[in-house]
């Protein structure tokens, strides 16, 4: 009962994290889906083995049928599931709406994904059915890991700030 109301807890707010931040509201059972597929990728490259040459995990999600496969750099198969609150989902922003919840499901689960018996630096990719990519979601490189792209946005700018702010001191 009591591990019951923990998880519980944690899924609740978990999904107020995504629906506050982002432009889809993401349901328990899309996180959930999303973080199961996400596991399947990390035991596919546990740790303890011997790193491959993937470069890149390619994420890629059918608008139409809310299929997200996962593939490796050679178009094989690491593991697919079906979101069913993306199905049939007419969204012209779909895939802008969907990148900040697979990001945030990726961020819970970088424990496992930082650590996967892959060279370094590899990324994880949000492409559209077209194979086309929408979003780089995560990038792990030694000690570096970038989770957000948007995250330096405006760097320059603060930086001139500063340096004007402590020239003028």
């Amino acid at each position: 009962m009591c591990f019951r109301l923990h998880i519980q807890f944690f899924f609740d707010t978990f999904a107020l994290e995504i629906e506050q931040s982002d432009k889809m509201n993401a349901t328990e059972q899309t996180i959930l889906q999303i973080g199961r597929a996400l596991r399947k990728v990390s035991e596919k490259f546990p740790a303890d083995k011997e790193a491959s040459m993937l470069t890149d995990v390619h994420i890629r999600v059918t608008q139409e049928t809310g299929e997200m496969l996962v593939y490796d750099d050679d178009d094989r198969e690491l593991t697919r599931c079906v979101v069913e609150q993306w199905i049939d989902n007419k969204d012209d922003d779909f895939y802008d709406a969907i990148t900040p919840v697979v990001r945030r499901c990726i961020e819970h689960e970088k424990a496992l994904l930082e650590n996967l018996s892959i060279l370094k630096p590899y990324a994880f990719v949000l492409e559209d059915d077209d194979h086309e990519t929408v979003a780089e979601l995560y990038v792990v490189d030694d000690d570096t890991v970038i989770i957000d792209s948007e995250l330096m946005e405006g760097l320059d700018k603060d930086l001139d700030e500063f340096f004007d702010k402590l020239l003028k001191s």
